[in-house]
């Protein structure tokens, strides 16, 4: 399973979250052309599973029966719009998962691997003062271990929005006293083992005959971000109307991203959590 995440430091989830966008083409932003991954991001473990490749433009990451790998950026933060781009294990690799996101708080996208020929399962989440469950599930349009394609995450005082080739497939929205990611994060990406949970709810094992499993990672330069200095936990400043992500085009889909977003989860979408509960929690509303 690949994992994406940005946390409480941001893992390629945000592990306080995960999420990516192309920030070149939202709100028509620029971002730097070329940046390494040196420059933004290190090496957080599985550091002989690391391989960095194209003059630190691209990173592969590998995982085997000894171990997986993962990275994280140098910088922590309070808000912003991150973005990868990402291409997926193939073959036999149930069990294996991908991920993109942070963590402490946590936001994240979580690639779960499969049998060959049968679709890789997008899942993004959302954890906020140590509470997860907040599972989504999308079979994609495309097919994942094939291409790149630019996954992305915004964090504002207002929102979350999980976006897939700039498309939203996602929105977490601060209303309603929902309970919402304030604390500082990195992002963070890795692979790893959740054959625990991950493919047929832990009945695929990863069968390591097929390994070693290769994620593949480029475009270092999306972290448009508030940077937090390590010292506090507070990321109030990072709300402010001066960074362009906190704007208010960024505090709610257009009307055109709206009408992309819905039907988009009507046709892709094949979990939502909000489903399981009798009396769902209020973000659901």
């Amino acid at each position: 399973m690949i994992h994406t995440k940005i946390v409480g430091v941001f893992a390629v989830a945000l592990w306080s979250w995960i999420t990516m966008v192309d920030a070149r083409f939202i709100g028509g932003r620029g971002v730097e052309k070329y940046v390494t991954f040196g420059q933004n991001y290190v090496v957080k473990w599985g550091q002989g599973h690391i391989s960095t490749l194209h003059s630190g433009k691209e990173v592969d990451l590998y995982m085997d029966q000894s171990s997986g790998a993962g990275f994280e950026s140098k910088n922590i933060y309070g808000s912003g719009l991150f973005q990868m781009r990402i291409k997926v294990p193939g073959g036999n690799s149930g069990g294996v998962l991908t991920s993109l996101g942070s963590n402490h708080d946590e936001i994240d996208f979580e690639f779960l691997g499969n049998n060959d020929g049968k679709p890789i399962t997008l899942q993004t989440n959302v954890f906020a003062n140590g509470e997860g469950n907040r599972e989504e599930r999308f079979l994609l349009w495309f097919n994942p271990i094939k291409h790149y394609h630019t996954y992305g995450i915004l964090w504002n005082p207002y929102q979350i929005v999980f976006y897939v080739d700039n498309i939203p497939i996602r929105v977490y929205k601060n209303q309603n006293g929902v309970n919402y990611p304030s604390k500082p994060m990195q992002v963070e990406a890795s692979l790893w083992n959740g054959d625990a949970w991950a493919t047929d709810g832990g009945r695929t094992k990863i069968n390591y005959a097929y390994s070693p499993f290769i994620a593949h990672f480029q475009d270092f330069s999306g972290l448009s971000g508030c940077y937090i200095d390590g010292r506090s936990d507070n990321v109030a400043t990072c709300g402010s109307s001066n960074y362009w992500w906190n704007g208010g085009k960024y505090q709610r889909l257009s009307g055109y991203e709206q009408k992309i977003y819905e039907h988009i989860r009507k046709k892709y979408m094949n979990y939502d959590y909000c489903t399981k509960y009798q009396s769902p929690p209020r973000e659901c509303y």
